[in-house]
């Protein structure tokens, strides 16, 4: 399924090759300072944000020439979801990889929320601000941790309806995201909706990172889960070199999310460290009756877990609470 497209010493690209019946070209980016973000959640703050938007300058310049997108200086607009867009640092990221100065920038509040305590279905709850002016065939590029899609619609959405109401034609999205299936859906969506209301569309591509994770449903048989938020490795579409980094150390399969909060991450590391810790305390509660083995065939079954050797899963959580506590 995955088609390598470019590769730089520990970077590398691929393409996403299946019979999914979509007009949208689909990628899955694995660089060293993402596999590390999604590994290690000690990552975070601004070293979490440079890590990431040095990861999208790479695709930027392993893809160029070498892909259907022909990304332009002065028709690239970068569309900036707040707030955990901003991480991904595509305004510099453009510039790192491609030496650009003169591209432009929108931004657009999309956050989301339960509709009830308990529920699985979301709305959203702080959408009042807006700065968006396009070019004339813009280009759009956004990125965002995608679990349910819920904040990617709702941008998605605004976004072409302020193109069609200040009468510009839209050429091209290129999605970056730490994020799982409902990423493809909601740019399918847009896609159909571009290639409505502007006639010269000329494609819609979306960036995973590291991955395409599965995301826990009520239904999902894990001990401990948020569903609609929570991206992790089983069922998950994974670039090889992102498995065979997981065997570095035994807590990186075992971590509740990939990415866990992204915007708390890198503004709000008490709140962060409060999600993680809350996690780990929980494990070492569940290492009193469960064993490595036993989580590790709930997380991520589909790697060979002889290779981690003897492991205990109360040193494990012990470990990273120590870890945690040293920063917190």
């Amino acid at each position: 399924m995955l088609n390598e497209i470019n590769r730089e010493k520990n970077d590398v690209v691929y393409q996403i090759e299946d019979n999914a019946d979509t007009a949208v070209s689909r990628y899955i980016l694995s660089t060293s300072e993402t596999r590390t973000i999604c590994n290690d959640p000690l990552v975070m703050g601004y070293d979490y944000t440079e890590k990431l938007e040095k990861a999208c300058a790479t695709f930027f310049r392993l893809t160029q020439k070498l892909t259907a997108m022909e990304l332009q200086e002065k028709r690239s607009v970068v569309f900036n979801i707040l707030r955990g867009g901003l991480n991904f640092g595509l305004r510099g990221a453009l510039a790192k990889a491609l030496g650009w100065n003169n591209h432009n920038s929108c931004f657009v509040t999309a956050q989301r929320a339960r509709i009830t305590e308990g529920s699985e279905q979301w709305h959203i709850t702080e959408d009042d601000y807006k700065k968006i002016t396009f070019p004339q065939r813009a280009q759009i590029i956004i990125g965002d941790v995608v679990a349910t899609g819920t904040s990617l619609k709702h941008a998605l959405d605004i976004m072409i309806k302020e193109a069609v109401k200040q009468g510009i034609e839209l050429s091209s999205i290129l999605f970056f995201t730490i994020g799982g299936p409902m990423s493809e859906k909601r740019l399918i969506e847009a896609d159909e909706a571009c290639r409505r209301h502007f006639p010269h569309y000329e494609g819609t591509h979306v960036c995973y990172i590291e991955g395409r994770f599965f995301v826990p449903t009520a239904e999902s048989k894990v001990a401990i889960k948020i569903t609609g938020t929570d991206l992790m490795r089983c069922n998950s579409l994974l670039a090889p070199e992102f498995i065979e980094s997981n065997f570095k150390a035994p807590s990186y399969p075992l971590e509740r999310c990939t990415i866990y909060d992204a915007g708390s991450r890198a503004f709000q590391l008490k709140e962060y460290l409060e999600d993680v810790v809350e996690y780990w305390t929980k494990v070492l509660a569940l290492s009193k009756t469960v064993t490595f083995e036993d989580m590790m065939v709930e997380r991520f079954p589909e790697i060979d877990i002889s290779r981690f050797g003897d492991v205990s899963l109360e040193q494990v959580a012990e470990d990273q609470l120590q870890k945690l506590s040293s920063v917190s």
